[in-house]
């Protein structure tokens, strides 16, 4: 791999989990439960030499465990690429790689570019194609195959996609307030299940 294409894929890889909820964190359920910030939104920043732009959603489980992140990221700058990335939970067989279906369309097969303790990245060009499937479709499914060799697919909505893609990005004020409300809630929520545990390890210990 070149110095360049290597270059290119760690700022990927780092506007895959910079705004929002990380590709790779968990939220306890509870705060899901909450208005935490989720759907489609737009973020840009600066990194390095370039200019990045994100479009993404993510989707967690009840239990707070990342199942899916789409991504259309475009790089500007000493670097010009735009990229469309599916991150999906570590644990993954590779050579399926993802499977993508918008509505009832033919599924494509997504390529991994790089599997993390904590999670698996697929990685495509970003066409204007793929752009307009996105505004047209109403749904997109990705499936992955769990090392039980397990299909996964995940059903993500295209509801808020145009909205987002066109629009303008978040302010930094914006995307400070989302991290900001993340982090209380998981802050709050850790420490509610932990006052709770422990509520319940007494009550078993005064039944013994």
């Amino acid at each position: 791999m070149s110095s360049r294409k290597t270059n290119v894929s760690r700022l990927s890889i780092l506007a895959a989990a910079a705004f929002g909820v990380a590709a790779g964190g968990t939220v306890p359920a509870a705060a899901q439960q909450q208005e935490l910030p989720q759907g489609w939104f737009k973020a840009c920043s600066k990194q390095e030499d370039v200019d990045i732009c994100n479009v993404q959603n993510i989707m967690v489980a009840d239990t707070g465990q990342l199942l899916t992140a789409v991504s259309m990221i475009e790089v500007k700058g000493k670097v010009n690429r735009k990229i469309f990335q599916v991150t999906v939970p570590s644990g993954r067989m590779v050579p399926p790689g993802i499977g993508m279906q918008i509505d009832g369309g033919q599924t494509q097969k997504i390529e991994y570019m790089i599997c993390l303790p904590d999670r698996c990245i697929a990685e495509a060009p970003l066409s204007d194609q793929l752009v307009a499937a996105f505004k047209r479709g109403q749904k997109v499914t990705l499936t992955s195959v769990n090392f039980q060799n397990q299909p996964n697919p995940i059903q993500v909505t295209l509801s808020g996609f145009t909205g987002a893609f066109d629009g303008a990005p978040l302010q930094q004020s914006d995307i400070e307030d989302r991290q900001r409300k993340l982090q209380e809630f998981v802050s709050k929520n850790t420490d509610d299940f932990a006052k709770k545990l422990k509520e319940e390890q007494d009550r078993a210990k005064q039944a013994d």
